[in-house]
């Protein structure tokens, strides 16, 4: 996290509602614009996310997809129009965002994220969100983030149902509650079973609202514990999770040390003449 010392006028009349809250104050603003936060997936939950913490005044924010702007995305994925149709999704969000707030920096990722590059993203940014949406990308980057010694924020959606968490490093990970992936076929996607298009918009604005904890470093964030959301019965619940000693990620004995082939992890078959590791998508 870099360190910004002063803010222009401009800056202190755009954050003045940050700026007289005690938690946060015109040091902890400085710190947001001197914060730089990943973000895989620009879709669904990554909208939120990233409008939210480009208004908070999150200083740099990655965008990691390799998709393009599809009609079906137009229900929920609030970083893109009608006119962005057919382009990809990186290039829309940077739009998007900078017409909130042409301080940012927008850092494009426009590459699948894989076991070969991931090292090389994740530890350039100081926290990290998941808004994939697949299971491969989804321990892809829990792995990455904790090898890199990042915290990472987690949210996924489906139907009316939503689960968000933060995984900071030394207390937990997203394999110390689910150490192996369903069988393929299991979980549908939001492309087979849908999603209500508001759904995101919930768990990202959670994930944006961790993110911002996380640095600044106030409150309780959801480290240690999965808020789960049914929407239909708008039932909240949360529940205690322990970092697993026998984790193969982060528990006592390790075997994970290294980034794998996730897709064979998760049971996927790509045939051989595509590549190994499949494009991030988000929902």
């Amino acid at each position: 996290m870099k360190e910004v010392k002063t803010m222009t006028p401009g800056q202190v009349q755009r954050y003045s509602r940050h700026i007289i809250m005690p938690d946060v104050g015109s040091v902890g603003q400085r710190k947001l614009l001197g914060a730089s936060v990943l973000i895989v997936g620009a879709g669904g939950l990554g909208s939120p996310v990233a409008m939210y913490l480009a208004v908070a005044g999150v200083g740099k924010i990655g965008l990691v997809d390799f998709d393009v702007v599809d009609l079906s995305n137009l229900q929920r994925q609030l970083l893109h129009q009608e006119k962005d149709i057919g382009r990809p999704k990186v290039q829309s969000a940077k739009e998007t965002l900078l017409a909130y707030n042409p301080d940012l920096e927008v850092v494009l990722h426009e590459e699948p994220i894989t076991s070969y590059n991931a090292m090389d993203i994740i530890p350039q940014y100081d926290v990290i969100v998941n808004g994939a949406d697949n299971f491969q990308a989804r321990y892809l980057v829990n792995d990455a983030s904790f090898l890199a010694g990042k915290p990472l924020v987690d949210g996924s959606i489906l139907l009316f149902d939503g689960q968000a968490s933060t995984y900071i490093p030394g207390n937990g990970c997203y394999r110390c509650i689910f150490p192996e992936p369903p069988p393929p076929g299991e979980v549908p996607s939001c492309a087979e079973a849908g999603v209500l298009g508001a759904l995101p918009g919930m768990i990202g604005t959670i994930q944006a609202t961790e993110v911002i904890k996380v640095l600044l470093d106030i409150g309780e964030p959801l480290s240690g514990r999965l808020l789960i959301i049914d929407a239909l019965s708008m039932d909240f619940r949360v529940l205690k999770v322990r970092r697993n000693v026998d984790c193969p990620l982060c528990g006592d004995d390790p075997t994970v040390t290294e980034l794998i082939d996730y897709d064979a992890f998760c049971g996927v078959n790509i045939p051989l003449d595509e590549p190994v590791e499949e494009p991030v998508t988000a929902d």
